[in-house]
């Protein structure tokens, strides 16, 4: 939940009636944001245009990262799985130098690197 400040509170008729004024403040930074009220309940919220694309290219930021964690996943069990059939079956999987322990070792490189990121 945002707490607002009495400052940042405003009835939306107040705010159609001095839009100007409440847009100087948000662009002076006067004001961190401004809370539009209407029957006494937040409506809408006014910020500054590098606030609101900050926001959003946080937001875009996070859809991206669970995305590709839950893609990442449904890759890695798959071939999860697969490994665990051959070693069931008793193939001869698990040896150093056999592509499925590579595909497990680029993986794993692959999410230390990210993880490394963070």
């Amino acid at each position: 939940m945002v707490a607002y400040a009495s400052n940042e509170l405003i009835s939306s008729s107040d705010f159609a009636k001095k839009f100007g004024s409440y847009l100087a403040q948000i662009k002076s930074n006067t004001v961190e944001k401004l809370a539009i009220l209407k029957n006494n309940y937040v409506e809408a919220v006014l910020v500054s245009k590098d606030d609101y694309e900050k926001m959003k290219l946080a937001l875009e930021e996070k859809e991206h990262r669970e995305l590709y964690g839950s893609l990442d996943f449904r890759e890695n069990q798959k071939m999860f799985q697969e490994i665990y059939a051959d070693i069931v079956s008793g193939k001869e999987r698990l040896t150093p130098y056999h592509e499925g322990m590579d595909e497990i070792d680029e993986m794993i490189d692959k999410i230390e690197h990210e993880n490394s990121k963070k």
